[in-house]
């Protein structure tokens, strides 16, 4: 078992940046590929970007690459998401997840879910 929590949501301006931050407790943190995905609103939960065990693998959807940035720190438990140049439709509530094995795109394949951040980019 891992419990993740999420937080460094916010109200932003366009163009503005945030990091979010994901903490995990319980199993060894390295143990576990991991992922950032997030909920517009009205719609269905998506794909946002994805890290391998060691942090040499990572992977992101096409609508924020060159934009955002996951890493991962297993010293201390934390898997970041720096979201840089963000737009209004960048607004949803986001959240980390955690599955044993390699990284993956596919949200059934992810075990645990973390309770998820709003990120808000206003116009």
């Amino acid at each position: 078992q891992v419990q993740l929590v999420e937080s460094g949501g916010g109200l932003v301006q366009a163009g503005g940046s945030l990091r979010l931050s994901c903490a995990a407790s319980g199993r060894t943190f390295s143990s576990y590929s991991m992922g950032w995905f997030r909920q517009p609103p009205g719609k269905e939960r998506e794909f946002v970007a994805t890290i391998s065990r060691s942090g040499g693998i990572t992977y992101s959807a096409d609508s924020v690459k060159g934009r955002f940035t996951i890493s991962r720190d297993n010293a201390k438990n934390t898997v970041y998401l720096q979201m840089n140049s963000l737009k209004p439709e960048d607004t949803a509530v986001y959240y980390c997840a955690a599955r044993v094995g390699l990284t993956s795109v596919r949200i059934g394949e992810y075990e645990f879910w973390g309770q998820g951040t709003q990120v808000t980019v206003s116009s």
